[in-house]
């Protein structure tokens, strides 16, 4: 099946083409109480799986992209029933941004930082005690942390965001695995209590899509360069290890050329979208349509499936479509 996800008009006004259409988040209250005055309340409680939201203002509305982006993250995590489904009271939350490049958040290879201060938000208002917000970047931390704005944004919302310390790699076996039967990965973001995944769209010149699968490559040290010799395996063996709890794909704006570094803003379009889910093939396979691919086409996410790690096929999740 070649799923499709139909783009709003370029710049992101316009009605967006998925349906039903929810004027204002639904949040896990609103969900529990329509499903309980359906037939079959029992069976239609069980919460969402994938939620979709997109920004029907124009990019020139007078709150801008950064409270758009919150809007739209906060709007698809309540769709899923709230960040109180994926953290407790006490949890040590590690939230995983892309962070590889020295880039400002416009050129869009850095995940947006109002999403992830949204997300740093939500955790604390469900009970977080910590979040931790961090990435293994190419370039140099100093310089790509503070440029990319996640670092103060995150550390505005409450978040400490350290930089990786290489002592505190530690090699690890990944049980199942087929090529990273053991390597080193970041000793406290696979101990936390919750990990988020949260990435932003990118096309990238050798595995086609950067998503959140493979955003799971900055849990890692050692010569990640090996990965890209059999992406598909290495990066589905790192995802079916890491299992994060809940992916959110931004793409507010995604590179849509020359990624995943970019730097040219020509490359750069306005999506006004927000992805959310528990099953991180089908959120990546949703990524797959906003680049302009099949989720087919991305040797990860067929693997992925294969292994049981979710669905290519996001539209049998039954996602909630929401505009904000």
């Amino acid at each position: 099946m070649n799923e499709t996800l139909k783009d709003p008009p370029e710049g992101g006004a316009g009605a967006f083409a998925c349906q039903p259409v929810f004027s204002r988040p639904l949040n896990r209250r609103r969900f529990l109480a329509s499903a309980a005055l359906a037939p079959g309340a029992l069976a239609a409680a069980v919460p969402p799986s994938l939620a979709i939201a997109h920004y029907k203002a124009p990019p020139s509305a007078p709150e801008g992209i950064a409270e758009e982006a919150r809007r739209l993250t906060r709007a698809a995590v309540g769709a899923l029933g709230g960040m109180g489904r994926f953290v407790s009271k006490g949890n040590v939350v590690w939230v995983k941004p892309n962070i590889a490049f020295d880039r400002r958040p416009e050129q869009a290879a850095c995940t947006n930082p109002d999403v992830v201060a949204a997300i740093v938000e939500m955790c604390f208002q469900a009970g977080a005690a910590k979040v931790l917000v961090s990435d293994n970047p190419i370039h140099v931390p100093e310089r790509t942390f503070p440029r990319s704005g996640i670092q103060q944004a995150a550390e505005k919302a409450g978040a400490r965001c350290p930089f990786m310390d290489e002592r505190r790699f530690r090699a690890m076996s990944l049980t199942g695995a087929k090529v990273l039967t053991k390597w080193k990965l970041y000793s406290e973001l696979v101990e936390a209590d919750c990990l988020i995944n949260v990435p932003i769209a990118k096309q990238h010149s050798l595995a086609k899509a950067v998503l959140g699968m493979k955003n799971l490559m900055g849990a890692a040290g050692g010569d990640r360069g090996r990965f890209h010799q059999d992406i598909a395996n290495t990066v589905t063996d790192l995802a079916a290890f890491l299992k994060p709890r809940l992916v959110v794909l931004d793409a507010v704006r995604i590179l849509a050329a020359n990624g995943p570094t970019g730097g040219n803003l020509s490359d750069v379009k306005r999506k006004d979208l927000v992805v959310a889910g528990v099953d991180q093939v089908a959120v990546d396979s949703v990524g797959a349509t906003i680049l302009g691919y099949r989720p087919a086409d991305i040797g990860y996410l067929v693997e992925g499936q294969s292994r049981g790690l979710g669905t290519t096929d996001f539209q049998s999740l039954s996602p909630v479509r929401l505009e904000v």
